[in-house]
């Protein structure tokens, strides 16, 4: 609440002094002010008579709220700051942050604490929640016996470790004394509807009923979006691999025309896929189910052949949804997998469990209920949209592999590799990404740190930086395996370099020699001068596979901080920790 100047008998520095001071008074010190201004009040009555009659407002209390989000990609950021702009609305003292920004020695002096968490990887907190994570694990984390709590956590059930960070932040938060306002919500990749059914219940706990109202989870902000993606033209797909290297990397440009869309360097551009029809089919030959009876998905009517075409997931598997099978089946499933799970799934598709674990007594409609939607899929936008108006560029690696005898593709690389040519059309949004972002001082140095097709957000980096004339440098280290055949978008790098766009480029290919050489050797081979940019204030990014490419350079990145900073191994995790917190150190992994 807030008091107003207008009809008001207080000037507008006594207006700005209560509004200072109301907000942050206790229920107790307010009715003890009510008292003590109604006694005053008794009293001037009975000296002087008022010549103008006035109600002072009595001060009711404020609600506070927290809410820390830790996302890698974004939404559990969207998710945060979403509600809290309508919690706001509601009259509450809400503050939003990410939890890098966040001093984790507040949380014992606050009321009411809303954590959106996602997890990343195999069970890890995002970069913006490592510190906090690590903090609230650690023996300086306070009692919280004060505060109250809500988790939303959200996450990927195909993974081992799912939704793994909330249920850690949940379960430390009790240990330390906390009281949850309401049971933890995990959610899988379509969390919309859990979301906002957590925050509904949350703001029923926080406020009186008549002020909880329904809750609206807005996310997008554009026509476009994940539930209502664009239809984008392809206008230029290209093999960047030469004949001979046994990788498939496509450039795919996408026209944006008439769509409004946006983006800046760093986000991603959700792609929904389609299935292979020959897994369709062969699913529906395994079942001997009916390609066109009609089955319902969340209300909307589909023949079976085209659900499970355009959109469930038939490939990835998961205990949930085995558990979810095993209901139909002869005999428990889990129990006679006899490996670690992690293991068993492993190059496997749904196909390959139904064949294992059949038969199955199912209708079509059953069999459809026990899958989730079709996830999308996110690329690094390999183009900026200054230089390219109303178009976004992707490098996307084909996936390609054989298990238990047949031949395997990657949902969607495959579809882009196999089956769309240009004058189709992709099913696209964009995730933007706060998390991975160019310096807005366009003299600030960056390091770029890539391999493979982690080298996408960099070309929109450069190209973005070349439009802008910024004078910062820039420096590039990008992996490969051979010179001559998987050098990707080399002529580009080159043009750059000679045009003083791209300061300094060091290439590590691995298969060129007998001893393999990777981006995180040619670091440490530059490790002097890469540590004297540092301390010039220089950005470091990273992108691509997080558990050996982006592992490896962390590491080389910590012992050129303790070589050249001549740091301890704990100093130069705190001075990492640290860029990561001032976002002076960005990954984008996966």
């Amino acid at each position: 609440m807030a008091f107003r100047v207008e009809n008001s008998p207080f000037t507008e520095k006594q207006v700005q002094l209560l509004n200072e001071l109301i907000p942050h008074l206790s229920y107790e010190q307010r009715l003890w002010l009510n008292g003590y201004l109604s006694a005053k009040e008794e009293q001037i009555e009975q000296t002087i008579q008022p010549t103008t009659e006035y109600v002072i407002p009595t001060a009711k209390e404020v609600t506070t709220a927290t809410i820390l989000y830790a996302s890698q990609t974004g939404n559990s950021q969207k998710l945060a700051e979403s509600f809290a702009a309508q919690l706001a609305a509601q009259d509450v003292d809400v503050q939003v942050a990410s939890m890098s920004s966040f001093k984790p020695q507040q949380l014992k002096k606050l009321s009411n604490l809303l954590i959106v968490a996602s997890t990343h990887g195999e069970g890890e907190a995002p970069d913006n929640g490592i510190t906090f994570h690590e903090f609230l694990h650690s023996k300086r984390a306070p009692k919280l016996t004060n505060l109250h709590y809500a988790v939303l956590a959200l996450g990927d059930s195909s993974y081992e470790f799912f939704c793994q960070t909330g249920i850690d932040f949940d379960e430390r938060l009790r240990e330390l004394g906390a009281t949850a306002l309401i049971p933890r919500v995990d959610c899988d990749l379509d969390y919309e509807e859990a979301a906002a059914a957590w925050f509904q219940d949350v703001r029923e706990k926080l406020l009186p009923t008549t002020q909880a109202t329904t809750a609206i989870v807005e996310t997008e902000t554009s026509v476009y979006s994940k539930s209502n993606p664009f239809q984008a033209e392809v206008i230029e797909k290209i093999n960047l691999n030469m004949d001979g290297s046994n990788k498939e990397t496509y450039h795919i440009e996408l026209s944006l025309e008439n769509s409004n869309l946006t983006y800046a360097p760093g986000d991603s551009l959700g792609i929904i896929p389609h299935n292979d029809p020959k897994i369709v089919a062969q699913l529906l030959q395994l079942l001997q189910l009916d390609a066109n009876e009609k089955v319902q998905v969340k209300n909307v009517s589909y023949t079976l052949e085209k659900a499970l075409t355009d959109v469930l997931e038939v490939t990835v598997i998961s205990k949930p949804l085995l558990q979810k099978i095993e209901a139909y089946a002869e005999e428990s499933i889990l129990d006679r997998i006899e490996e670690p799970f992690a293991t068993y799934k492993y190059g496997k598709d749904l196909l390959d469990v139904l064949e294992q674990f059949g038969p199955f007594s199912w209708t079509a409609q059953q069999f459809i209920d026990v899958l989730r939607p079709i996830p999308a899929r996110l690329y690094s936008i390999a183009s900026s949209l200054q230089a390219n108006e109303e178009e976004v560029h992707l490098t996307i690696g084909k996936v390609a592999y054989e298990s238990n005898g047949r031949q395997r593709l990657g949902v969607a690389s495959g579809e882009i590799a196999e089956r769309i040519e240009v004058g189709d059309t992709v099913s696209v949004f964009v995730q933007e990404n706060e998390n991975f972002k160019l310096p807005v001082d366009d003299t600030t140095p960056i390091i770029m740190i890539g391999a493979g097709t982690g080298i996408a957000p960099f070309r929109s980096f450069v190209e973005e930086r070349a439009e802008r004339n910024a004078e910062g440098k820039s420096w590039l280290f990008f992996g490969e395996q051979h010179f001559m055949l998987d050098f990707l978008y080399q002529i580009e790098w080159l043009d750059w370099l000679k045009q003083g766009d791209l300061t300094k480029m060091d290439v590590a290919f691995s298969r060129d020699q007998e001893e393999k050489i990777y981006v995180q050797h040619k670091l440490r081979e530059h490790g002097e001068e890469v540590y004297e940019w540092l301390e010039q204030g220089a950005v470091i990014y990273v992108c691509g596979d997080e558990k050996t490419m982006a592992k490896d350079v962390h590491e080389a990145l910590r012992d050129i901080v303790i070589t050249y900073g001549q740091k301890t191994a704990e100093e130069a995790d705190e001075i990492l920790r640290q860029y990561q917190q001032k976002k002076q150190y960005q990954r984008d992994v996966y």
